[in-house]
């Protein structure tokens, strides 16, 4: 200001624009600053404004509009190309010209959810008029969260208002400039309770004081809201509006309710280089992959371009087909495409057993892209995975019920529209329950039919024509079956916690209790291994997704111990083969929209990767003869453990443990049984724990009466035959 005024080149007016300038900035900051740091239940009850407050006709504010027909701010995410994985033409190509020669996109750009679904915005950004009591405040109006079994008073389903009147709202802090587009809303998530908002205004701020409707040639417009409480509803601005602040206040509700509300706003934040929060908050990515949700036509396409880039690594098959005939494809990533190598392990990731948890399937599209890529690049870490691994990726499970999801959108499903087959039933509670039958045959020791502790059959009713049993689930077990997997992960939607089996509680008087395997330690290891290198599942500041905070257990949980759950695929895999399972809950949003998926990859890369490569932790080795023959079918046993693998078709076997020293032992039909001490480390890479085993004197017996044609005669026959023969000499 000094310089300025001796060069006389600032005005008086400039000057006091200056002032003004950093005199707002320095308000802003100072309102700003103290709401991330203050008690959330003060700031929750102490708003800004008095809860019927509205603007009087002269202090209106005027936003920015955005006329219909005007382009508005491009994305960088939709500009930029990929050339690894680049669309077709066909894809690019625009729609046939009408007959005034405009060109129309097939797909035009528009404005994403801000986050409240995602918790991309906090707690703190969210504020309400009033609130019926803590649970149902401001903070649980999110689109699609869930309440908890109890509604307790912490974990509600949506923002309730304190009155019923058209006074009140609730209100959302982009924190920066933003273009809004749209509003969806839903009732409250309630087993006990139907409330829901039927119509609604929708006003805009700058400052949060002055607020102006959303207005038409008629007047302000009041929108059509929800007619139940789960199904979302979507109303369009009839322009976009720029400005900070966006408050939606329910005019008319559920007769029998009250003022409840779960939403999503729908905006574009305007580019500002100097906003720091937004800049600290930004989350981008490198990797030069396709981020989008394919359809089933594009997910194909998306493997055969996968295929073609890395025909040497990569093999693409389908284990069936679904229930409406679509067929399951899958994707392999081995050295040795199409065959199982001796001594090398087999690894699965599977997703969209719900057909609505789309992020599951996308980030095993994205990760399959990842490998090919990483591998033509030469990265050791991704080259040495993939020639010591047999890697299996079936992206959708259940293609049917992801197709009805992909037509409603990414924000307008619901919580459950896909969720299951065709023929409604959910894959991944659709496997025959095998913890049942091991636990009585355990409590009753007595008893004639004994279950063993691995690899126990499939009752036959499960097997029956009759016995509702998805297409889809038959498929994923014969798959099971055939391949000798070692480790599996199902990733699912809807929260942030990597869950591990038992799924099933072992007393039939409880639905929640901690249930552990035989190799809980191993499981529990698994499962930090994930959680622990995603970017969020163990941030003790994070907020819960909807009612369960899994932080005690560092974004871990014993399945039975969140609930119980017969007929799980993780118990199946367990006690019906030789892999271990766990669900992986990628995310909070089940179907993100497309701009969040790279930073959903940014936030689980690193885990895919390091969960795959947990398969090379334990022992390994091959069962053989004194010949060098592998004997298939062999049990292996570790002391201490009350679980058994056994070894595949050329006795070769993995046994997944954590480091330590263990006596593990081997038997086999016909063999002698062995033991050995084998120790693992905790360097990556299992220890190697061959067997050689001899055949039985029982077993040489009979194969030697076998080749030479007889069989053992009992020495009393003999006896009679020989005097028999003396009697007959005599006369």
């Amino acid at each position: 200001m000094i310089a300025l005024s001796k060069k006389g080149s600032c005005s008086s007016q400039l000057c006091f624009a200056l002032c003004a300038f950093g005199l707002a900035l320095l308000g802003d900051v100072s309102r700003a600053v103290p709401m991330d740091d203050q008690d959330y239940y003060l700031q929750e009850i102490s708003n800004r404004d008095h809860y019927y407050s509205f603007p009087y006709p002269g202090e209106e504010f005027f936003p920015f509009t955005e006329q219909p027909g005007e382009q508005g701010p491009i994305r960088a995410a939709e500009t930029e190309e990929h050339p690894g994985f680049k669309p077709s033409k066909k894809e690019l190509k625009p729609k046939k010209s009408n007959k005034k020669g405009k060109s129309v996109l097939e797909t035009p750009p528009d404005c994403p959810p801000l986050g409240l679904e995602t918790l991309k915005i906090t707690d703190f950004q969210l504020h309400a008029s009033t609130a019926k009591r803590y649970g149902l405040g401001a903070h649980r109006g999110r689109l699609n969260i869930q309440a908890g079994v109890n509604e307790n008073d912490f974990y509600d389903g949506a923002w309730c208002a304190g009155r019923n009147d058209p006074y009140q709202w609730i209100e959302v802090d982009a924190r920066r400039l933003t273009k809004f587009t749209g509003v969806i809303t839903q009732g409250r998530n309630s087993l006990w309770s139907s409330n829901w908002v039927t119509s609604y205004r929708v006003l805009v701020s700058n400052d949060s004081h002055a607020w102006t409707a959303v207005r038409n040639e008629s007047g302000d417009v009041i929108f059509e809201g929800n007619s139940e409480k789960e199904i979302p509803v979507l109303n369009m601005l009839p322009v976009p509006l720029v400005a900070r602040y966006i408050r939606i206040n329910p005019r008319s509700w559920f007769e029998e309710g009250s003022i409840c509300m779960r939403l999503e706003i729908l905006g574009c934040p305007l580019p500002d280089p100097n906003n720091y929060y937004h800049r600290r908050n930004e989350m981008t990515t490198t990797d030069n992959l396709d981020f989008k949700h394919h359809n089933y036509k594009e997910m194909r396409q998306l493997m055969k371009t996968v295929n073609k880039m890395c025909p040497n690594i990569t093999r693409i098959y389908n284990i069936g087909k679904s229930n409406q005939g679509l067929k399951l494809y899958a994707v392999e990533i081995s050295d040795n495409p199409g065959e199982h190598e001796v001594g090398e392990p087999e690894f699965r990731y599977i997703a969209g057993a719900h057909g609505n948890e789309v992020l599951g399937r996308e980030l095993i599209l994205l990760l399959m892209q990842f490998m090919c890529q990483e591998y033509l690049a030469g990265n050791p870490r991704i080259v040495h995975l993939i020639e010591h691994t047999r890697i299996h990726l079936l992206p959708s499970v259940n293609p049917d019920g992801y197709d009805k999801a992909y037509k409603a959108g990414s924000e307008l499903g619901g919580w459950s529209l896909g969720r299951w087959t065709q023929d409604g039933i959910d894959i991944n509670n659709n496997f025959p329950d095998l913890n049942s039958l091991l636990w009585e045959s355990e409590d009753q020791k007595k008893s004639k039919r004994k279950v063993p502790n691995h690899h126990i059959p499939i009752p036959d009713w499960y097997l029956s024509e009759n016995a509702t049993v998805a297409v889809e689930t038959r498929a994923i077990i014969a798959w099971m079956e055939k391949i000798p997997f070692v480790l599996g992960g199902n990733l699912q939607g809807g929260e942030l916690v990597v869950a591990y089996p038992y799924d099933m509680v072992r007393s039939m008087w409880k639905t929640q209790d901690y249930t552990p395997t035989p190799d809980d330690h191993v499981f529990r290891w698994l499962a930090y291994s994930y959680a622990s290198t995603h970017r969020l599942m163990t941030d003790a500041r994070r907020r819960a997704c909807h009612t369960e905070d899994f932080q005690k257990e560092d974004g871990t949980v014993n399945g039975a111990s969140w609930h119980t759950v017969a007929g799980s695929i993780n118990d199946f895999s367990y006690l019906h083969t030789n892999c271990f399972e766990l669900s992986i809950y990628v995310g909070c949003d089940k179907y993100p929209h497309e701009s969040e998926l790279p930073e959903e990859w940014e936030n689980n890369r690193e885990s895919l990767i390091v969960f795959m490569e947990q398969v090379h932790r334990g022992i390994k080795g091959i069962v053989k003869d004194v010949h060098g023959k592998g004997i298939p079918n062999a049990i292996i046993s570790v002391e201490g453990v009350n679980h058994d693998i056994r070894t595949g078709a050329d006795g070769d076997y993995w046994r997944l443990l954590n480091p330590g020293e263990y006596v593990v032992g081997v038997k086999a039909e016909g063999y002698t049984a062995a033991t050995k001490t084998c120790e693992v480390g905790y360097d990556m890479g299992a220890t190697q724990c061959d067997f050689t085993i001899s055949k039985s004197n029982l077993a040489r017996i009979k194969e030697i009466m076998k080749k030479f044609g007889k069989q053992p005669v009992s020495l009393s026959v003999r006896r009679l035959r020989q005097r028999a023969r003396q009697w007959r000499q005599q006369r």
